[in-house]
């Protein structure tokens, strides 16, 4: 059997990363496919390097532009690849443009798919990330929900068969993570930070980037806290950040992304997460680190319970208050699963295409 992965972001990378190691262990051949929507080094190749992902086997060197040009761009460039390889089945990630220009250019030709994190709704149709959701769960065969909740949103919308409850991908490559870190990892240190009090802050969604009275209202936010503020910077923000003085003469400190690792580091020991991404907050809550979220919806519901992650928007006094508030006293659930996702994945695809597949590859029911 043989799959293709299209990926093209940095949480695409990651997934990728975990779902790559246990189709080998089925012994199902994988072509990469890198579409360049992030092609920074320290959004791209550094986790490449880092999580040991093999090196991709087209880069189509989309970059930037406007979602309809990027989107397009993909949709020209991956026909003829997907022609040419000619998989039995197409794995695409997530909800970026990546994910949408896979989905559409593999259904126009008739090729089955898997959406790995399928089903997660934030039902606030103004974000781009919501229409790639949901367009790809419709069109794809094979739709690997990472929650019960994410079942429940594709069952609501028509959207039964091909479905199965596998666990999170992001949540097996943390887990996996968190056995190698060291008591206290050096990014602290080459940072001058001590455990439990600094936080983190990114800021890369649209309604809080192309907007800038809602930007300088985060920042003013982020200003007033007591505490110094590690703030990761997405290339596509930098002109912003830049033009509006943060980092200077404030308790901010700018740095370049960083990588996989030292990100799950810094955040396993800050006092608080601030940001508008949807995989931080998974994060935060399976680190057991206070989050607040910079937006007015989540499509991670399950990390609002107890408090853990709260929804503050651009408001800067909610921002304020909630990321002084004590962490919540409560024992987790564990609702992404139990580190064997991309098992489960990888054993369903060979189950679904490969005659050759051996049950007991993996050791799992």
């Amino acid at each position: 059997m043989k799959v293709l992965t299209i990926v093209g972001a940095r949480p695409q990378f990651i997934k990728s990363s975990v779902v790559s190691v246990a189709l080998k262990k089925c012994g199902i051949i994988e072509r990469v496919v890198h579409t360049g929507q992030h092609y920074d080094f320290r959004m791209s190749q550094i986790f490449f390097d880092q999580l040991q992902l093999q090196p991709p086997d087209y880069n189509l060197e989309v970059g930037s532009g406007s979602h309809g040009t990027q989107t397009g761009e993909m949709l020209k460039k991956l026909e003829p690849v997907i022609q040419e390889e000619s998989p039995d089945c197409v794995i695409v990630f997530g909800d970026t443009n990546t994910t949408l220009a896979g989905a559409l250019v593999v259904a126009k030709l008739a090729v089955p798919f898997a959406h790995v994190e399928a089903g997660l709704r934030s039902f606030d149709r103004a974000m781009p990330e919501e229409i790639n959701r949901v367009v790809t769960d419709h069109l794809a065969t094979h739709n690997y929900a990472p929650t019960t909740q994410a079942l429940l949103n594709l069952n609501n919308e028509g959207i039964r068969n091909g479905v199965e409850v596998v666990g999170d991908v992001m949540a097996d490559l943390l887990m996996r993570t968190l056995t190698q870190l060291p008591a206290l990892p050096e990014s602290l240190s080459r940072l001058s930070l001590a455990p439990k009090a600094y936080g983190i802050v990114t800021v890369h969604r649209a309604a809080n980037t192309d907007n800038r009275a809602a930007f300088e209202r985060i920042i003013s936010a982020i200003r007033s806290l007591p505490f110094p503020i590690i703030f990761p910077v997405h290339p596509r923000v930098r002109a912003l950040v830049e033009g509006t003085g943060v980092g200077r003469d404030d308790n901010i400190r700018v740095t370049e992304p960083l990588g996989y690792v030292d990100m799950i580091a810094l955040q396993r020991h800050a006092r608080v997460i601030l940001t508008d991404s949807g995989g931080m907050q998974k994060e935060a809550f399976l680190l057991a680190t206070p989050c607040v979220t910079l937006r007015q919806e989540t499509e991670w519901p399950e990390t609002l319970v107890d408090g853990w992650n709260i929804l503050a928007g651009s408001d800067c006094d909610l921002i304020v208050k909630s990321a002084l508030r004590r962490p919540p006293s409560s024992t987790q659930p564990a609702p992404f699963g139990d580190g064997h996702a991309a098992d489960r994945i990888a054993r369903s695809l060979a189950r679904a295409y490969s005659d050759a597949f051996r049950p007991n590859a993996i050791g799992m029911g």
